[in-house]
């Protein structure tokens, strides 16, 4: 049993992640936040008694074996550093830091502790975009030639803050992971359009190569509704497609024959389109966003095993490949 300090009780936190610590044999033994009535619903929840308003007196708490956190990316560089010096791994929410140097200086903290920081880029981990790589790493589909993606919110949550910068780090910071971990490559030429028709309302097209020279576009932006779906990926290949929507439909599309003048005509499963959809009515523990198998893998790696999970250095490239791209915009 792992023994985790977890810092940060706000609703992400509540619904999204700290389910699935129980389920991996993490037990919450502290928690942290400055909103009380926050903190004081989330420890009944969890039995907790050890609750602080100050990261640095969790961290402090005797028999932790690692700190969790979900909560600003100030805070996750700071409580990240500082969980590192005493000798705690950590495992964190993106972003790590609000700047790329801060990423850099948890990555420094990390190495100088011997100690993983994991950083939750859940995109790897949903459920279509597990698929689709998979069917990528199989090696039949190819060469990946081109990329594109679509991925949208609403202005809910940045209309109070116009400069973006939440958009930004909450947000597209995830396809600065996603795309490069699809493709194997970094980016290589970035060039970003934007238009603004209202404060807190943004819409951005990246278009992009990457440095072997597959070309993509990605639409990011905060000009729909939270209440339809809002995410696609399209892969292309040598007569070979990917497409993955709403990270729960995936279908795989190759070379078929014309059909229409076969009156012996079939599905062939070597040519014919291959699809996939969940099914929701299973009794089953699904979460196809991806927290779980995060989750999962994170505390694989707090036991001390080998897991490929998303680690610090992920997130520095991710921060340094956002950053390439807001100074576009900026510019």
């Amino acid at each position: 049993m792992i023994n985790i300090g977890w810092i940060g009780c706000g609703r992400h936190a509540r619904q999204m992640l700290l389910p699935q610590l129980g389920r991996n044999d993490i037990r919450i033994a502290a928690l942290c936040d400055q909103d009380s009535a926050a903190l004081g619903r989330t420890a009944m929840e969890y039995g907790v008694t050890a609750c602080h308003s100050d990261f640095r007196d969790l961290i402090a708490t005797p028999g932790l074996d690692a700190i969790g956190m979900a909560v600003g990316p100030d805070l996750h560089q700071a409580a990240a550093i500082a969980a590192l010096e005493v000798g705690l791994p950590v495992f964190m929410e993106k972003p790590p830091a609000a700047t790329a140097a801060g990423a850099r200086a948890v990555a420094c903290a990390a190495e100088a502790a011997g100690k993983p920081v994991i950083v939750g880029f859940m995109k790897r981990y949903s459920t279509g975009n597990r698929i689709a790589r998979n069917v990528l790493l199989g090696g039949e589909f190819g060469a990946i030639l081109g990329l594109g993606g679509t991925y949208m919110t609403a202005p809910t949550y940045f209309e109070g803050a116009p400069d973006y910068s939440g958009f930004y780090l909450h947000h597209c910071v995830h396809y600065m992971d996603l795309i490069p971990w699809f493709t194997g490559e970094d980016f290589g030429d970035m060039q970003v359009r934007s238009v603004s028709p209202l404060p807190g309302k943004l819409l951005l097209h990246l278009n992009f190569t990457t440095d072997a020279g597959v070309i993509g576009n990605v639409v990011m932006g905060t000009v729909q509704s939270r209440g339809t779906p809002m995410e696609e990926l399209r892969i292309m290949g040598d007569h070979a497609r990917l497409h993955v929507d709403n990270i729960i439909n995936v279908a795989l599309y190759r070379d078929p024959p014309f059909k229409a003048d076969d009156p012996d005509a079939t599905l062939n499963p070597a040519c014919d389109t291959l699809s996939w959809t969940p099914n929701f009515t299973a009794a089953a523990n699904e979460d196809h966003k991806g927290y779980a198998a995060l989750l999962r893998d994170a505390a694989a790696v707090l036991r001390g095993e080998a897991r490929d999970v998303p680690e610090i250095a992920d997130g520095v490239r991710a921060m340094e490949r956002l950053e390439r791209m807001v100074a576009q915009i900026d510019a």
